[in-house]
């Protein structure tokens, strides 16, 4: 975890010194699959992001093993057959925020994300809505966005076609502090 975090803030305080860096720990990240015989849920505290808000550069990872769900055998499939996280172990992305956010003045702003989306060893170019929330010199992010299995290379064998969907659902939260 210590790792991923490094990664980031290096990534993003490259020519960067002095700018403001916010770094969130364990963003909240859930995912939701409606199918026709199962509903699929999982969440994890584990992910890392930093952003930079002078620059609006914003990057997330997430540890694909953190996902817990409600029944092991869920957790075991998604793990092992479908996201293959002994050989994908993570999920990112890096991207900007297109809107400047004003760190001092309170408020909710829409924002879109531009970046790099990679999931199953796949990466995407996405363009992501969310919000950013400024409270009390607080800063949060949220979003929710769908992801294409067959975008990231996630084959799902017919013989379960019906216990999940296609798209999933992702949901995004997370509460920043400064990195001075």
């Amino acid at each position: 975890m210590k790792y991923i975090s490094i990664v980031l803030l290096a990534w993003l305080s490259i020519n960067q010194a002095g700018q403001d860096l916010y770094v969130c720990k364990n963003a909240r990240i859930s995912l939701y699959s409606s199918a026709p015989i199962e509903d699929i849920k999982a969440v994890s505290s584990s992910a890392v992001s930093v952003y930079n808000i002078a620059t609006g550069d914003l990057g997330f990872n997430v540890p694909i093993s953190s996902f817990q769900f409600e029944k092991a055998l869920m957790q075991e499939h998604f793990n092992s057959d479908y996201m293959e996280s002994d050989k994908f172990p993570r999920a990112s992305f890096k991207g900007k925020i297109a809107e400047h956010i004003d760190a001092a003045k309170d408020g909710s702003y829409p924002v879109t994300a531009t970046g790099d989306l990679t999931v199953h060893g796949v990466t995407q170019k996405r363009t992501i809505t969310g919000a950013v929330l400024i409270k009390d010199g607080v800063i949060s992010i949220t979003s929710e966005f769908m992801v294409k299995c067959a975008d990231h290379h996630i084959e799902i064998p017919r013989i379960v076609f019906h216990n999940i969907a296609e798209s999933l659902k992702i949901n995004v939260s997370a509460v920043y502090n400064a990195n001075k």
